[in-house]
């Protein structure tokens, strides 16, 4: 392995460590607000979702690894995947961990890594990712590369029952880990290769047998519907699910936020908002009906979907306690929401960016019709890949602070489009990075201001998802191959390890029999960290 010696430290070694991450952080921090008391409760010794819990926080009240100690961690344990790349966050359930990639999973004794069970299929369809598992009543179910659910046996890893979600001819796969919410498991079509709709499903958790669906793009005579040209756009419109959305139990609602429209660039085609794309959609999970509606991309033209998690947390706005849901999207734009109403509260850019005229009355952005794509070019400030993407942020209950890991830079977009004005393949076009910087930035959630930051990537990505934990710690990665804790009120590095690759998922953390273990899923291997027993 190509660790250094950061768990068989000398006192010198960690001075060094330390002295070079440290000078990472860029910005001296401000006074950091403190969160309320919240009305959804973290996660304890299990962590049984994707984000831990249904709020995605990622805030673990676990605290037996702390500020103090994190210096002393040493490797508990590994799992090699062999190749197959690990771009879900594993769960821990009763002392399993279960951890994915595409076609595959694995069940794992938590304490010692020994393999309990694995299961493997073949199938065609896209092998991109597959974000992880859900877990209910003895039960696993994961999505796979050809649009199917599965449910496994969690005790033997047997296949209790398989169905088809999406035709894998059209392009369809599910890369998001389901979400359970009560008695239903909710999953979404992913899928951009061709230009095609898509959907939010409920199934049984029995049988697999749907119990609603939802169209991300209206049909002829729908709310919505009116912001595409024709029927035949609406019939190619796009609104992928590529992220797990969150789900607020007290108000029974979830928050899961759509994808790009499609012909994903040609924006010709397909003139107005377009209608549920790069959305926020908060649904009732009983009916599968859209209570409200935010768009953070309207009529987006750069695959800048506004798919990233939706935090939900509760604060007190101008001497009033709200509901809140706050969210960093791949456009550039912070967007802070009362959770309840859909209301705007804050719509304020976290990276230099210039392809919109500003927000409206709603708060959602205005594109600059002078930066739509044309066969000249256009030049944007913000990267092709833009500002945040799918790997998860996280919110601290200690510090009060909205974590999210961040790019900025140029950008360079052209049209493809044929001598009749039509998108000449699915893109219509391209956008090409000419400068490109990763950093780690805390913003206050309650204005969308910046309280630090970190390098993380100089002219490269970071796609490292990020923890918070009760014991005053951040856990993140970056694009120099380490992974790390911080302190989380002012980002100065605490401890750092390099496993040879870069994080490829967002960290966790779990106790079992009294020891707490953070777990980091980078390239083919999950790494397993607790303190020195």
């Amino acid at each position: 392995m190509m660790f250094s010696r950061t768990w068989k430290r000398s006192s010198s070694a960690v001075v060094l460590t330390l002295a070079c991450l440290t000078a990472g952080a860029q910005k001296k921090p401000v006074a950091a607000p403190v969160a309320a008391v919240q009305s959804l409760p973290s996660v304890g010794a299990d962590w049984s979702q994707y984000n831990g819990d249904s709020s995605g926080r990622r805030y673990s009240s676990l605290s037996q690894i702390n500020s103090t100690n994190v210096k002393n961690l040493t490797l508990a344990w590994t799992l090699p995947t062999k190749g197959l790349a690990i771009k879900g966050t594993p769960i821990v359930v009763d002392g399993v961990l279960y951890v994915t990639s595409p076609n595959h999973v694995w069940a794992v004794d938590a304490v010692t890594g020994l393999k309990l069970w694995s299961y493997e299929r073949k199938s065609t369809g896209n092998m991109i990712a597959n974000r992880g598992v859900a877990y209910l009543d003895g039960k696993v179910y994961f999505g796979t590369p050809d649009a199917h659910v599965i449910a496994l046996d969690a005790k033997t890893g047997k296949v209790v029952w398989d169905k088809e979600v999406g035709d894998v001819t059209f392009g369809y796969y599910i890369a998001v880990a389901p979400l359970v919410v009560k008695d239903k498991l909710i999953v979404g079509t992913s899928g951009d290769v061709s230009d095609v709709p898509h959907a939010l499903y409920a199934l049984d958790p029995a049988d697999g047998k749907q119990l609603w669906r939802l169209n991300t793009i209206p049909s002829a005579g729908e709310p919505g519907a009116d912001t595409w040209p024709s029927e035949e756009a609406r019939k190619h419109g796009g609104g992928p699910l590529w992220v797990t959305g969150t789900y607020d139990p007290e108000l029974n609602l979830m928050y899961w936020g759509t994808g790009n429209p499609h012909p994903v660039l040609a924006g010709n085609v397909r003139e107005g908002a377009n209608l549920y794309t790069c959305t926020i959609l908060a649904v009732d999970p009983d009916t599968g009906k859209i209570k409200w509606y935010f768009q953070p991309s309207p009529h987006d033209t750069r695959d800048w979907d506004a798919v990233e998690t939706n935090i939900l947390f509760d604060a007190t706005i101008n001497g009033k306690p709200r509901k809140l849901l706050s969210h960093a999207s791949r456009n550039g734009y912070y967007f802070l929401l009362d959770r309840v109403t859909g209301e705007s509260l804050v719509s304020t850019p976290f990276t230099p960016l210039n392809w919109s005229k500003g927000v409206n009355a709603k708060g959602e952005p205005i594109p600059d019709p002078a930066k739509e794509e044309t066969p000249g070019g256009v030049l944007i400030h913000g990267v092709a890949n833009g500002s945040a993407n799918w790997p998860p942020p996280a919110f601290s209950l200690q510090t009060g602070l909205f974590y999210v890991n961040a790019e900025e830079g140029w950008s360079y977009w052209y049209s493809a489009l044929d001598a009749n004005g039509k998108p000449e393949d699915h893109q219509g076009g391209s956008g090409i990075s000419l400068e490109e910087n990763s950093f780690l930035l805390a913003l206050d959630p309650k204005t969308g201001k910046e309280v630090w930051r970190r390098d993380t990537g100089r002219n490269s990505r970071n796609y490292s998802g990020l923890l918070a934990t009760a014991g005053h710690l951040l856990f993140g990665g970056d694009a120099y191959g380490n992974i790390f804790a911080l302190d989380p009120a002012t980002g100065k590095a605490l401890w750092h390890a390099r496993p040879g690759s870069n994080l490829t998922n967002g960290p966790m953390t779990f106790e079992r029999n009294g020891r707490q273990y953070v777990v980091f899923g980078v390239a083919d291997t999950l790494y397993t960290f607790a303190l020195p027993q």
